[in-house]
């Protein structure tokens, strides 16, 4: 099993980010890619899961050994597989996560995509009182300057229907950023705490 890997930032797209050490090429599969954004053609620590099925070995990435382990809760839970796991980790609310858990908040946990009201009991009933993260420790992504507002809008909405966010809701979300500018990170973060308002 990897714990984590150490290597140059050589691919960003909607869906995974690639680091490339010894020669090698990893496709990662992290929750918002472009808040990787920065650290392009750079060197970067990423923590790493591995999930092997019949048809593919796959890895997901996390930004610190706290997402990591968020991710690996969630993925215990009956219902919950790495690409829901995944979405839930985009919204970027890790403490907001934790209080509807705890407070066993039905509506906002199935504001989530692919997550029904049988999960979102089933993440209660698994998850209460045991996610402890240290939630002051996520780091600070560097905010990389886009020079087309638009492009940025357009990844972000790319990478939100990536993570499984049906598009007649990212049209009314898109609609409510346009004319402002900002980086895809951001768009993606905005957008994931309004829908799960």
């Amino acid at each position: 099993m990897y714990e984590y890997i150490k290597g140059i930032l050589t691919k960003i797209t909607a869906k995974y980010i690639v680091v490339e050490t010894a020669g090698i090429g990893y496709l990662l599969h992290v929750a918002n890619p472009y808040a990787y954004s920065g650290k392009m053609n750079q060197k970067v620590q990423v923590y790493l899961h591995q999930v092997v099925r019949e048809d593919a070995h796959l890895l997901y990435g996390f930004a610190t050994e706290e997402e990591k382990q968020l991710f690996l809760n969630l993925i215990s839970v009956s219902g919950i597989g790495p690409v829901s796991a995944l979405a839930i980790i985009a919204a970027d609310d890790n403490a907001g996560l934790v209080q509807a858990i705890e407070s066993k908040n039905i509506t906002y946990l199935t504001k989530f995509p692919k997550i029904g009201k049988k999960t979102a009991q089933q993440m209660v009933l698994d998850l209460e009182g045991k996610i402890n993260l240290d939630l002051e420790d996520a780091p600070a992504q560097s905010k990389a300057k886009v020079a087309e507002e638009n492009q940025a809008l357009e990844e972000a909405m790319e990478a939100m229907l990536a993570l499984g966010y049906k598009a007649t809701e990212l049209k009314k979300i898109k609609k409510f950023f346009e004319g402002t500018s900002d980086t895809a990170e951001n768009y993606i973060k905005s957008a994931l705490k309004m829908l799960v308002k």
